[in-house]
C-alpha cells in the first residue's frame, strides 16, 4: 500500500484508467484533474486538468477500451473526452435527463443509455422509462456490452436490455448470459428485492462472468443473485449501513 496526497480538497470523485497508471479525481468543484504514474513508478504528477465544464463535478468514469472519460456536471450536462497527442478533447453529451460500457461506445446517465452520433461528433440519448419509478442511485453494466443494472430508491435492482442496433454492431442477437432471451432496447430481464425488506440500492455490480449481480443496501445488506439458478443470497453487516467502491 502507498499513500499520496493528491489535493488539498477532499476528493468526491474518482476514476482508474484501465491498468491503474492514471486516476482522474475531482475535489467538489467543476475542475478534473488527472494524474499518472512518472517513469519509476514511484510518484503522481499531473498530467491533465479538465476544466470545460462550469458546475460542480457530479460523477467520473473512464472507459477501459476505448480510454474515454466521462464527466457529469450539477446542471446535467455531461462531457466525453478523449486523448489524443497528449491533449484532452471534450465532446458534448445532448442529456434529456440527468457508468461506460465495457467497450466504451455506450455509457448511462442515471437511466438513460448513450450513443455516440459520428456524423454529428456528439452523443445522444435514448431512454429507458418504464418501468422505474423511482429514483435511479447506481448503474452497472455487463460485460457482454448490452445487459444494465440499476439499483434504485425503492429497494429493487433491475436489469435491462441496453442493446443498440446501430451501436453494438452484431451480426446476431446479444447474448444473455442466462439473463434472458428477448433483448430489445429497454427490455425488462429481471426484477430483484423490493418485497418490503432491504433499503435503497447504493450500488450494484456484476461479476466478471456476468452470471452473478451483488448490490449493497442502506439497511447494511450485501445481496448476490445467481442467473442460472434464480438463487439470491444476502448477508446483513452487525453495525452502520452499507456503502461501496
Amino acid at each position: 500500500m502507498s499513500l499520496h496526497q493528491f489535493l488539498l480538497e477532499p476528493i468526491t470523485y474518482r476514476a482508474w484508467n484501465r491498468d491503474h497508471t492514471q486516476i482522474a479525481l475531482s475535489s467538489n468543484n467543476h475542475q478534473v484533474h488527472i494524474y499518472k504514474k512518472n517513469r519509476n513508478g514511484s510518484w503522481w504528477v499531473k498530467a491533465h486538468e479538465l476544466k470545460e465544464h462550469n458546475r460542480h463535478i457530479t460523477g467520473i468514469d473512464w472507459a477501459p477500451k476505448s480510454d474515454r472519460i466521462v464527466t457529469c456536471r450539477a446542471d446535467h450536462n455531461a462531457y466525453v473526452w478523449s486523448q489524443k497527442d497528449g491533449v484532452c478533447k471534450p465532446t458534448l453529451v445532448i442529456l434529456r435527463i440527468n457508468c461506460a460500457s465495457p467497450l466504451g461506445n455506450k455509457f448511462a446517465v442515471r437511466s438513460g443509455a448513450r450513443f455516440i452520433s459520428s456524423e454529428n461528433d456528439w452523443w445522444v440519448s435514448k431512454h429507458i422509462k418504464k418501468p422505474i419509478r423511482s429514483t435511479v442511485l447506481s448503474l452497472d453494466c455487463h460485460p457482454n456490452n448490452v445487459l444494465l443494472a440499476a439499483g434504485s430508491c425503492d429497494f429493487k435492482c433491475r436489469l435491462f436490455s441496453a442493446y443498440i442496433k446501430e451501436v453494438d454492431d452484431m451480426d446476431e442477437k446479444p447474448v444473455s448470459m442466462h439473463w434472458g432471451s428477448k433483448m430489445p432496447f429497454g427490455q425488462l430481464m429481471s426484477e430483484i428485492g423490493g418485497s418490503g425488506t432491504g433499503g435503497w440500492v447504493h450500488r450494484v455490480s456484476f461479476s466478471a462472468s456476468g452470471s452473478r449481480l451483488a448490490w449493497v443496501s442502506h439497511n447494511s445488506t450485501v445481496s448476490v443473485a445467481v442467473a442460472s439458478k434464480s438463487v439470491q443470497v444476502s448477508h446483513r453487516h452487525k453495525s452502520g449501513y452499507a456503502t461501496a467502491h
